[in-house]
């Protein structure tokens, strides 16, 4: 099975690009890849390259600073949802471990 990362994980967006689709300032997105809210890519030239996730959480960060939420908190959120959506997956290759050996599937 091929691992290529889906089109919303690639990074191919340029800042520029970004903020326009996101209205925040190239300032804005620096500071909240400095407070650890978003990674992009930084490839060989250093121009930063950014997903369509990246996007979307830009805009949700974006939508809970007007609401008043600190980076800080924010960034907590953040891994708290990284977290569960790794033990999501831990539990679910369990389970397919699990199945698989009930049902006597090779996995390759």
């Amino acid at each position: 099975m091929d691992h290529e990362p889906s089109y919303k994980k690639r990074k191919v967006i340029t800042i520029g690009v970004v903020s326009e689709l996101t209205g925040l300032t190239e300032r804005q997105i620096r500071y909240y890849e400095q407070r650890k809210l978003i990674f992009p890519e930084r490839p060989e030239r250093g121009n930063r390259k950014y997903s369509f996730s990246d996007v979307e959480r830009l805009i949700e960060i974006a939508n809970k600073r007007e609401e008043g939420v600190r980076t800080h908190e924010i960034r907590q959120e953040i891994m708290k949802k990284n977290k569960e959506e790794e033990e999501r997956k831990i539990k679910k290759q369990m389970l397919r471990g699990q199945i698989n050996a009930r049902f006597g599937i090779q996995n390759d």
